[in-house]
């Protein structure tokens, strides 16, 4: 048996005490704290994010296998994808998976949210949530006739950055009006299906963390405590009220309590992890390792749902960002020109054209999310990336709401070990039809007049040739993550069917919140950044409000 650490009791009179420094819990650091009036102890499992690797775009690309800042996960074999365990990289770090994530900020579709609702989430409809990206928000792009432009107050810069994209990928949105497929002037709400430049949380070349845009600002409040490097055990109780949180330091492990709530924002594995370490999940599994049950909630782990990507790789008659990332005289330069201007090949995310296209499948609305990419690489077993040499690209496409849902289970009652992740992927008919409709648009796409005449071979297998059976086996057989999980601590009506209400308190808890993508009711359309970020944004009111009374 392992040593049982000393203990250390923290005297902080503390309001509120958030686990997790990622996207939602650096919003609700800021937020709880702006009055003054409320103390906030902010704990993250992670390392500081003054990293040049976080901060310089294109450096995702060495923060996705890097366990300096990344849980590095791996999932149980999973029998929907051949039976294959898939790499999952997820945030340990200040800032969370928004300093490792690829950028691009997505809101979602409004039927996503007013699913949310009929979910039994009530108050987070599309009209509802769109109030809080806007107060989210400060986009910095161009105008109609193309002139620069600043629009919203909010304290994340989202930039359109298409004046820096690489060249080629405007190929793309010239093969999208080959074959009809509509062409966005921007990803706003006005406008839901076609192809246009993603949107990217970066401002003068650097990356725009939740740490950039709300913690730096909070750090300066002397009602802030952030404690970097600190393992959570367990969340107790005192009194019969849950209100303590054990973290660990080092060999020591540390006591807190909070006065008014314990907020958990450890994101989608570590959330239901930590409940149930802490007594609270489905009472078999607790009883199974010997975890004394504080509550039988049998949906915390349960739900779980992301989006899977199939990808295909072309090799290009004309320079790429191969040319220049392939290369190492190419590196040299691109990183000279970034240290002067802070623009170029390494200031902008390798993902530069994407967008929602409808497929023919029974959903009214667009349900396939394509993305483009003016780059070819690979990504090894252990999540080494690998940049080819010679110029090509990337097709990709996700089905954007699946029906799947899969389970996180803790191995054992120690937090050192990582939980069980069981995606249970294409466990319905409706999602292998939608891995079949997902390759059949990429290939109607590399059948443009314009990709055809710019692409030399295919570096995968060639899905011109495929029938609907093969596009299914290709799927199982290389389909991956795009590293969108939620859904684990869902909002809902009931314990029987969730774990938080529709104001994020933990059903039949009294002072236990979960604020993060795990309480999504259903996966949004597209990437899961910027919905987290409302999430929590909104989040925040409602506590404030509930304080107020």
């Amino acid at each position: 048996m392992r040593p049982a650490p000393p203990i250390e009791y923290d005297s902080g009179n503390y309001d509120y005490v958030i686990v997790g420094a990622g996207s939602a819990g650096c919003v609700l650091a800021d937020r709880l704290t702006a009055s003054g009036r409320h103390r906030v102890l902010l704990i993250e499992a992670g390392g500081s994010d003054a990293r040049l690797a976080i901060k310089v775009p294109i450096g995702y690309g060495f923060t996705f296998s890097d366990r300096r800042v990344n849980w590095a996960y791996r999932t149980q074999a999973d029998p929907g994808l051949a039976s294959r365990s898939i790499y999952w990289p997820r945030g340990k770090v200040i800032g969370g998976c928004s300093s490792i994530n690829a950028m691009a900020y997505v809101r979602g579709l409004p039927h996503d949210f007013d699913d949310w609702e009929r979910n039994g989430a009530n108050g987070w409809n599309w009209a509802a949530v769109r109030r809080a990206f806007l107060n989210l928000e400060i986009f910095r792009g161009f105008g109609d006739q193309g002139e620069p432009t600043v629009r919203g107050v909010g304290p994340l810069c989202v930039s359109d950055l298409r004046d820096q994209m690489h060249p080629f990928s405007s190929r793309f949105l010239e093969s999208a009006r080959d074959i009809g497929w509509p062409v966005l002037r921007s990803t706003d709400d006005r406008e839901q299906e076609g192809l246009t430049y993603f949107c990217s949380t970066v401002r003068n070349g650097y990356r725009v963390s939740a740490a950039d845009a709300f913690l730096r600002a909070a750090l300066r409040r002397p009602n802030l405590r952030v404690v970097a490097n600190a393992l959570v055990t367990r969340l107790s109780t005192k009194d019969d009220r849950l209100s303590r949180v054990h973290y660990r330091v080092g060999g020591t492990e540390h006591v807190c309590e909070a006065n008014a709530e314990i907020i958990v924002s450890a994101g989608a594995v570590n959330s239901p992890q930590i409940l149930q370490l802490s007594g609270i999940g489905p009472q078999d599994l607790l009883q199974s390792h010997g975890i004394p049950v504080l509550r039988d909630l049998k949906q915390v782990g349960k739900g779980l749902q992301d989006h899977l990507a199939i990808s295909h790789l072309y090799e290009a008659t004309e320079p790429t960002l191969n040319t220049v990332l392939g290369r190492w005289l190419g590196r040299v330069g691109a990183g000279l020109r970034y240290a002067v201007t802070r623009r170029g090949a390494l200031s902008v995310p390798v993902n530069q054209v994407g967008g929602f296209i409808r497929s023919g499948g029974p959903d009214s609305a667009p349900d396939i999310q394509i993305f483009c990419n003016p780059a070819s690489y690979s990504v090894s077993a252990s999540g080494k990336p690998h940049m080819d040499r010679k110029p090509g690209y990337l097709l990709s496409a996700q089905p954007c709401r699946p029906t799947s849902r899969g389970e996180i289970r803790i191995a054992s009652p120690d937090p050192r070990d990582a939980p069980l992740i069981h995606p249970n992927s294409l466990a319905t008919e409706e999602d292998r039809l939608g891995a079949i409709r997902a390759g059949k648009l990429i290939r109607d796409l590399l059948a443009a007049p314009t990709l055809r005449r710019v692409t030399r071979s295919t570096k995968t297998p060639d899905i011109r040739q495929m029938t609907d059976d093969d596009m299914l086996d290709d799927f199982r057989s290389r389909a991956s993550t795009v590293f969108h999980p939620c859904g684990t601590c869902r909002m809902g009506a009931t314990s029987a069917t969730s774990v938080v209400d529709s104001r994020l308190r933990v059903h039949d808890i009294d002072g236990l919140r979960v604020v993060d993508a795990s309480t999504f009711p259903n996966i949004t359309s597209g990437n899961t950044n910027a919905p987290t970020l409302m999430l929590a944004m909104r989040a925040a009111d409602m506590i404030l409000e509930d304080a107020r009374g």
